[in-house]
């Protein structure tokens, strides 16, 4: 009796790409450049929002130390609007969406890496 094929069902499109890596790339965006991942074009994606993630963050902190204590709620405001960037951010890789993150997205299209 001849061997049938086996056939193989189709993988949703979240299991076909990196999504672990894109993940990482939230958390420290240089990990996956470390790897064989940084070829691959959607964790390149990722790896630059989270780039732009890590930028505004960055901004938000040396905002913390200039402004004056009375002037710390829009500190903390912004600290949240990064929190929610980083959330929204890594609910998309999770999904497999190349989506950019809201505000900061286009701007960090434009990083080279």
């Amino acid at each position: 009796m001849p061997e049938t094929p086996k056939i193989s069902q189709p993988q949703p499109e979240a299991q076909k790409k990196n999504t672990g890596m894109a993940i990482v790339a939230y958390i420290l965006f240089f990990i996956p450049l470390l790897t064989d991942s940084k070829n691959d074009p959607f964790v390149k994606y990722h790896v630059k929002q989270g780039l732009g993630l890590f930028i505004c963050g960055v901004a938000v902190s040396i905002l913390s130390w200039i402004l004056p204590w009375y002037f710390r709620w829009i500190v903390n405001l912004l600290s949240l609007g990064v929190f929610i960037l980083f959330v929204i951010g890594v609910i998309a890789a999770s999904k497999g969406e190349e989506k950019p993150l809201p505000l900061i997205g286009k701007f960090a299209e434009q990083l080279k890496i």
